[in-house]
């Protein structure tokens, strides 16, 4: 391309030595200009290496952006090292070991400059400058957006960062810029990156998105300030610190984060004041390791897209949430591990799906003048060590108030419970805890529950309104030791003379109570949803305790009535037969082989593994070889911890939840995926196989899955395939089967089939594509339902339909085939 022509205008001491020239190239105007001096570009593509250490204003010409283009070969295309003005240039560097632009001294002004290169970097700022850079973009797929090193600093207004290989914007070495409505965005690595000890960022109003990084990231004895920015739509975490870290946010919106919203480790410290987390798909807050800690004022955590606490606090590290919402989520907060703490202040913790205080392993949790609403439970102190303090706390519409379990030791001061749908507090296996002066308002079970003998503490305590009584205190343990101890505590529930519970121990041998001591040690709750499906059932009573077992021959009848599945009822009627057998063997003194009960499931979704598990629990239960029959189903959500330790905790869990029933496992293959790598799953495979060994004759495990994920899954894990005795294969359902499920469905709900409707639904059948999103039997249910709601849109519009025309599903209630 041709080069053009720089016109420099001098300018001396008055207007009279004003003198102008032109040059062919700009590094000979740069040669003969003088402080205070203006080069003028002319349109042109300039294929030179540009240096400018004079304070002289160098610029394109007006109203035409990128007609100047620097271009060099190698090598820094524009470099500078004095308090110039640069304007209007367009930069393109081609060397990978250089920037673009270089600014190494002064306090120059740069603006509307554009950088689109394959450079080290895109704007370099090292040393001692402190440029002013104002409108500028950056286009660097190959390395860094805007660097800052070596105790450089600057002011950046209202520059952007379209793409970069590397960090948006890197600051490191000591360098302290300040970024004022910039916007970085499809970044390789981080979207703002700070790193060093004395290095510091500070960001007001700027936007970080569309990175494949963390938007925000930390390190190594940085410290960044954030007001007013926006970080979103990241591929890794929102904002990540380690190694004594530390970072403010002010006014900060952090959203739509597949990874963690926020996750500090290393002793690191995040103030947050007024900030919104939102739609994150782990946690919105992760908090690790001695020294790490997290402060955050007038916040709201919400919304959260997976399955995982909104605030997570393990490892010794410290949360403070003060006067903030956390909402929407599947488990509010989790605080783990000896000598973590969480100190929540004036906070509303709200539509919690699962837990919304958790409290485990040694973990301490402090809650002052907080509420706790439609949670499934309230607070949960799970294990030995693990305490704190609840004091002045309202909690309502909770499934469950309060959960004191295994040798845990909370104080619960003036809290207030609601309409919990179960217990107020419940106490069991072994937990303690001190209740002084709390009470608990139309509870749909008990007020408070007392089991196993546990030496819990209750002082002026009352109830009221409580469907099942205000008091209920199980049996002590041996020799009558034990059990709770009760002082002036009242309710208007009471049963007999006595209205108050008096001073001393009540262990259920002759306590003064407000309703009848029952030394019941079963569940009172029916059913606590815990924080996954796989954690301990707490107080919940999975096998329905009282409704009385099917007998054999009624649930095997119930097996055949299922539609298709032959080859899988002769199995199932086999070990049936077998152990029915050895027990009359047994009996009669002769020697029985002892028959493995563990099976594996596999198959496509919808063919029915999981109606016949549960039956199979009711066979063995009525049989006497269980002593529940019931099922818990589980995944690798429900068994799989976020840290070592935690998923051996969580499977015991749930095979505890299980003795006596069926431990159902879906998509088992899952714990053994074929890049595992650190996987945790291992851990749950092994844990369950230790399991059912130890405790062989009180769960049965059925693993169930797609046919060649299952054959991969046993292959690799021959410890799990040694434990199953068979495996039992469930066919997919033919267009007669299916017609046979649509036919069940219709007489259950009175409806028929006219004329010709069953020919064209084993049409349907037969043409409906059977690819991975096909369900069979759930297939057949909603094409039923799909029938019914197309012929309540035909016949809503006669005016007076007959008992007939209300009954009759036609071919053309059948759906269109996609």
């Amino acid at each position: 391309m041709a080069q053009g022509t720089v016109q420099v205008t001098h300018t001396g001491t008055s207007r009279w030595r004003r003198r102008t020239g032109e040059y062919s190239s700009l590094a000979s105007a740069l040669e003969a200009a003088g402080d205070g001096d203006v080069l003028t570009v002319s349109p042109g593509t300039y294929r030179e290496n540009l240096l400018v250490q004079r304070a002289v204003t160098l610029r394109g010409p007006e109203g035409q952006p990128g007609a100047v283009r620097i271009a060099p070969a190698d090598g820094v295309p524009l470099t500078v090292r004095g308090s110039a003005v640069v304007q209007g240039l367009h930069l393109e560097g081609q060397d990978s070991s250089a920037p673009a632009l270089l600014v190494e001294e002064g306090t120059p002004e740069i603006s509307d400059i554009r950088v689109m290169t394959r450079s080290a970097s895109g704007i370099e700022v090292r040393g001692s400058a402190r440029p002013t850079v104002r409108r500028c973009s950056v286009d660097n797929p190959a390395g860094v957006g805007i660097a800052v090193t070596d105790d450089a600093g600057g002011l950046f207004e209202e520059c952007e960062v379209t793409a970069a290989g590397q960090a948006g914007v890197a600051v490191h070495g000591g360098a302290r810029p300040r970024l004022e409505r910039c916007r970085v965005h499809h970044a390789a690595g981080a979207g703002l990156s700070a790193t060093g000890e004395n290095s510091f960022v500070e960001a007001i109003g700027c936007e970080i998105y569309e990175v494949r990084g963390s938007g925000v990231q930390i390190t190594g004895r940085a410290t960044g300030q954030l007001t007013d920015c926006d970080v979103h739509r990241t591929a890794g975490d929102g904002v990540t610190m380690d190694t004594d870290a530390v970072l403010t946010l002010a006014d900060c919106r952090i959203h739509d984060i597949p990874e963690n919203a926020m996750d500090l480790r290393s002793r690191s410290v995040l103030t947050l004041t007024r900030t919104t987390v939102r739609q994150f798909g782990r946690n919105g807050l992760s908090v690790w390791d001695p020294g790490t800690r997290v402060d955050a004022h007038q916040c709201e955590i919400f919304d959260s897209t997976g399955d995982y606490p909104a605030v997570w606090v393990s490892d010794g590290a410290t949360a403070v949430l003060d006067s903030c919402r956390v909402h929407d989520v599947p488990d509010a907060l989790f605080v783990l591990d000896r000598g973590s703490r969480a100190d929540v202040v004036d906070s509303d913790l709200s539509q919690v799906r699962n837990t919304a205080v958790s409290v485990s392993d040694g973990a301490t949790a402090q809650l002052d003048d907080c509420r706790i609403r439609d949670a499934a439970t309230g607070a949960w102190f799970r294990d030995h060590g693990s305490g704190g303090t609840l004091a002045n706390c309202s909690l309502s519409g909770n499934q469950t108030g309060v959960i004191v379990t295994k040798g845990a030791d909370p104080t619960v001061e003036r809290c207030t419970v609601d309409g919990p749908a179960e217990a107020g507090f419940y106490v069991s296996a072994g937990g303690r805890g001190t209740f002084v002066g709390c009470k608990v308002t139309g509870s749909g079970g008990y007020g408070f529950h007392v089991l196993d003998g546990c030496r819990t503490t209750l002082r002026k305590c009352r109830t009221e309104r409580c469907a099942r009584g205000g008091y209920e205190f199980a049996e002590a343990g041996s020799g009558g030791a034990g059990g709770p101890d009760v002082e002036d505590c009242t309710g208007d529930e009471s049963v007999g003379a006595g209205s108050s519970l008096g001073q001393g121990s009540a262990s259920g041998h002759g306590a003064v109570l407000t309703a009848p001591a029952q030394a019941s040690t079963g569940g009172l709750l029916g059913s606590v949803p815990a924080p996954r499906a796989g954690a301990p059932a707490g107080p919940a009573d999975e096998a329905g305790g009282g409704t009385p077992a099917r007998a054999a021959q009624e649930v095997l009848g119930a097996l055949d009535a299922l539609v298709g599945l032959e080859s899988v009822k002769r199995e199932v009627r086999a070990l049936t037969d077998m152990i029915e057998v050895g027990r009359r063997r047994r009996e009669a003194g002769l020697k029985a082989a002892s028959a493995r009960r563990h099976l594996v499931f596999t198959g496509s979704p919808g063919t029915g593994k999981t109606t016949v598990a549960r039956l199979y629990g009711e066979i063995l239960a009525s049989l006497g070889v269980l002593e529940k029959g019931h099922l818990i189903e589980v995944s690798r959500v429900d068994l799989v911890g976020e840290h070592i330790g935690s998923t051996a905790i969580r499977t015991q869990e749930a095979f505890d939840r299980a003795r006596g029933g069926v431990l159902f496992i879906d998509e088992a293959y899952a714990l053994s995926p074929e890049d595992s790598g650190r996987d945790f799953g291992r851990e749950a495979i092994d844990t369950l196989v230790k399991l059912m060994e130890d405790h062989r004759e009180a769960v049965v495990v059925i693993v169930a899955g797609y046919t060649e994920e299952m054959e991969r899954f046993l292959s690799v894990n021959p410890g799990v395939a040694s434990r199953f005795s068979r495996t039992i294969r469930f066919g997919d359902y033919g267009p007669g089967e299916l017609l046979r499920i649509v036919e069940q469905q219709a007489e259950e709900h009175e409806y028929r089939l006219a004329d010709g409707t069953d020919e064209a639904l084993l049409k349907y059948f037969a043409e409906i594509p059977k690819g991975p999103a096909f369900g069979n039997g759930r297939t057949a249910r909603q094409t039923f339902e799909a029938m019914v709601e197309r012929h309540a849109g035909r016949v809503a519009q006669l005016p007076d339909p007959s008992t007939e025309e209300l009954s009759l599903l036609h071919p053309e209630d059948l759906p269109a085939l996609d």
